[in-house]
């Protein structure tokens, strides 16, 4: 797919980016040869390839889910101004 000189003026405007007049025609090259290399990947007939979220069959090694500190809620509430079954209470600011 091609790309006229407009077309990249417009792109760039709804963008809201700037771009110097000297350097439109480089844009222009280089955005349709990206939009000729997505229209080269859309030709390819994927049917029967299964999607991946990944290239490699990876998987994420967790940590084991256990409580590694005291609960200190307690000492934390002490200072609080106004506490209320184990929650702090605070003004309201949104009516």
């Amino acid at each position: 797919m091609s790309l006229s000189r407009d077309d990249v003026e417009d792109i760039a405007h709804l963008a809201r980016l700037s771009i110097r007049e000297e350097d439109i025609p480089e844009y222009t090259r280089n955005l349709s040869s990206i939009l000729d290399f997505v229209a080269k990947m859309n030709a390819v007939d994927t049917t029967g390839v299964t999607p991946m979220a990944h290239p490699l069959d990876a998987v994420q090694r967790l940590r084991v889910d256990e409580v590694s500190e005291v609960d200190q809620r307690d000492h934390f509430q002490r200072s609080a101004p106004q506490v209320e079954a184990g929650l702090f209470l605070v003004p309201k600011v949104i009516e």
